[in-house]
Parts: C-alpha cells; sequence; structure tokens
C-alpha cells in the first residue's frame, strides 16, 4: 500500500505514534509519505526510509496567522496527482482532517476521489483545542468527512462523542509500543540500588501540572535518597524551576530539556511519576512499563487503561500529593515490589500495545477501507449527471 501519513513534527505523543507506525508499516514494504512542515523528531537520521514531503507556508504580509491549513491541502494534493495514495492517515482532528477535505474536494474536480482518509484522534484536538468556539463545527464537520476515525483509547472514544456531534463512527486502537527497542537494560540491577532517580518526561503545559511532580518530590526525597530528572519543554518550565529553588531542591532536580532519545533515561530510572490532570493514553507512561519501570500516576482519563493500578504501578486521584508520594514510596523502598511491577508493567505493554500488533490493526483497516467503494464527491458526480441530460 502507498500510505500517507500527516503529523505534527513535535515530541508530543500524536507525532510519536505517527512516526511509530510508519517505520513499522515501511519495515511490512508499505510505501510510507511523510507530510508535515518540518522533520518528525523520530524520523531524523532514518529519512532514506521514507518519502518526505515538506508543507512549505508562505509567509506574506497579508496574513496575521500563516495559513497552514490551506498549504497543508495544496501539498496532499499534489502529491496525489504525482504519486496517488491509497490511504492518508492524519494525525489530529484539526487542521489535518480540514486540509484533507479540502485535498479531496480539490480531487474530486479532477475526477481523482479514490483517496481514503483515515483520522487518529489523540486528546488535545477534541478535548481541549476542539471545544473552542472557534474551532467545534469546524471540528465535527471535519471528523465527519473522513473515511474512518480512531482514538487511542475508550476513555477518549467517550469523551469525543459525549462532547461533539459525530456521525461517523469511531474505533479503539490504542498507541503502539516497539517493546524490542524500548526494553529493560541487560542487566537490571535498579531496585537493589540505594540513590532512586525519579523520572517526568512531557511537554510542560498547565495539563501536566508540572508543579505538583515538584512537590510529591519534595516529600519522596525527605524519606528516600532520590533525585529527580525533567525531560521535555514548555511554558511551565520557568515556574518549575522557581519552586524548586523555593523549596531548596536544586541539588536533587535536574532539566534536561527535550530529548530524542528517552529509552535510555527510562532504563536508568527507578520510577516515572505522572500528575496529569487530563490524558487521552499516557505515551511515556507505556513506554517507562515497556522499560519495566514502574509508574505512579493520576487515575485521569486514558491512563487506567494502560496502568493496572497495584499491579504495573499506583494511581491516585488528581492534586492528591500526599498519596502520590506515599505510593512512590512504597515502591522505591521495596526492591522486590519494584521489580516485580517492572515485570508486570512490560508484560502488560506486550500483550496490549505492540507496535506489531498495533499495525495490523491499522492495516486491517486501510484495507477494509480500500476494498469499500465510497461515494466521496456526491456533488461532482450530480453535476455530471445533469451535463448528460
Amino acid at each position: 500500500m502507498r500510505i500517507g501519513i500527516v503529523c505534527y513534527p513535535s515530541v508530543g505523543g500524536s507525532g510519536i505514534v505517527a512516526t511509530e507506525l510508519g517505520k513499522s508499516l515501511a519495515r511490512r514494504g508499505h510505501e510510507v509519505h511523510f507530510l508535515s512542515y518540518d522533520v518528525p523528531q523520530r524520523l531524523q537520521g532514518a529519512l532514506e526510509k521514507f518519502h518526505f514531503h515538506h508543507v512549505d507556508v508562505p509567509l506574506y504580509p497579508l496574513f496575521k496567522f500563516p495559513p497552514y491549513t490551506l498549504a497543508l491541502a495544496s501539498s496532499i494534493y499534489q502529491i496525489y496527482q504525482e504519486s496517488p495514495l491509497d490511504i492518508l492517515h492524519v494525525h489530529y482532528a484539526i487542521p489535518h482532517c480540514t486540509s484533507a477535505f479540502l485535498a479531496k474536494q480539490m480531487l474530486c474536480k479532477q475526477h481523482q476521489v479514490s483517496l481514503k482518509v483515515v483520522a487518529t484522534l489523540h486528546g488535545t484536538d477534541t478535548e481541549l483545542v476542539g471545544q473552542m468556539p472557534s474551532y467545534k463545527p469546524v471540528v465535527e464537520f471535519s471528523i465527519d468527512s473522513c473515511n474512518a476515525v480512531t482514538a487511542v483509547s475508550q476513555y477518549l472514544k467517550k469523551a469525543t462523542l459525549a462532547e461533539f456531534d459525530i456521525k461517523e463512527d469511531i474505533q479503539v486502537i490504542y498507541n503502539p509500543i516497539d517493546t524490542d527497542y524500548f526494553c529493560p537494560p541487560a542487566q537490571d540491577t535498579r531496585p537493589e540500588r540505594r540513590r532512586k532517580t525519579i523520572v517526568h518526561i512531557s511537554n510542560f503545559r498547565p495539563v501536566k501540572r508540572i508543579e505538583d511532580v515538584i512537590k510529591v518530590f519534595d516529600l519522596v526525597s525527605s524519606a528516600v535518597p532520590a533525585h529527580l530528572v525533567f525531560v521535555g519543554e514548555g511554558p511551565e518550565r520557568l515556574g518549575a524551576e522557581m519552586l524548586v529553588d523555593r523549596l531548596g531542591l536544586q541539588d536533587k532536580v535536574e532539566f534536561w530539556g527535550p530529548r530524542l532519545g528517552v529509552r535510555d533515561i527510562l532504563q536508568e530510572s527507578d520510577l516515572l511519576i505522572s500528575t496529569s490532570e487530563r490524558e487521552s493514553f499516557g505515551m511515556t507512561i507505556a513506554e517507562a512499563m515497556s522499560c519495566a519501570t514502574p509508574v505512579v500516576a493520576t487515575r485521569a482519563g486514558g491512563v487506567v487503561e494502560v496502568v493496572e493500578d497495584g499491579v504495573t504501578g499506583f494511581l491516585n486521584p488528581v492534586g492528591c500529593i500526599q498519596g502520590i508520594a506515599e505510593s512512590a514510596v512504597q515502591i522505591l523502598t521495596n526492591p522486590h515490589l519494584q521489580r516485580q511491577m517492572g515485570a508486570a508493567g512490560r508484560e502488560l505493554v506486550q500483550r496490549k500495545f505492540n507496535v506489531n500488533q498495533i499495525t495490523s490493526q491499522y492495516e486491517a483497516l486501510y484495507q477494509k477501507l480500500i476494498e469499500t467503494p465510497v461515494e466521496d464527491c456526491p456533488r461532482a458526480q450530480k453535476k455530471e449527471y445533469l451535463y448528460q441530460i
């Protein structure tokens, strides 16, 4: 199959999912085309295996904001003209679904209507941005214009259907994890070492509640020799650094900024902490579990479908600083529990989220769409019929 993948190039969850899926599809012999305004982070160094199409967004003084949606629609149209795609898989409802719809309408004028569009919802596109009054109607229209829609968790599917008037069925396909790559270290001595490493990985947006991580660590570090590593970048970083200074934790907390190779960090960590108030899935949580790193997280959205409370880690209510800290201390002071939860987490990820299993589900969806005739251009067909009369 010839498959186009549209995603943001950032290190966020949607970009990771799109690139991991694309790499897996390429390994299976499919021709994969990536479309974005920059090279996705996890494709860097491996572009020779893919077709990458840069979306050129012109900067013109008339436009206060660059018209990315229009530029992307033109790119999709041009790529299809040069090398017809069997499937276009867009990640994020807006603007990617909208651009796909515009491209299909342009193709309709050329009587080329075989392009099938799959949209994957990731959470922010529907739970935050998509609910803004300026965007909600176009989100509903754009999602329904796709040939198939997937969501990365049961939670996200239910939340989307509750908030939007969506006619299209939504299929749940979880995020793919490369468990061969995200694996425990060869000699895993983490449970036995005295000084523990705690990690938090995110984009430092308010929804991640970064200050809660620091407050939790302040309690944990008073009971267990430990240090905290922050990986990522975003608007809440400055406030987090200021809180670290106020609490006198400068010698115990490090801010590493964005990193491409988070696997090595996860393999060296004893525990991952997530304090989000909203998560559609929790990509870094699943990657940590695949590395046999236990997780303490908040009971937020799709996280409950990833973390089995009391088995692969612990879940606590959002904002429950004391409870999260107590859960962390319980794991970090019990080597047997840490090892047991780590092994259980890896087994769960291999069973539910393995990249090969998830890729097969998407392949089946793609093939079904290709084999199903769809009337994508009713207006064009009606116009042609009137001319015949």
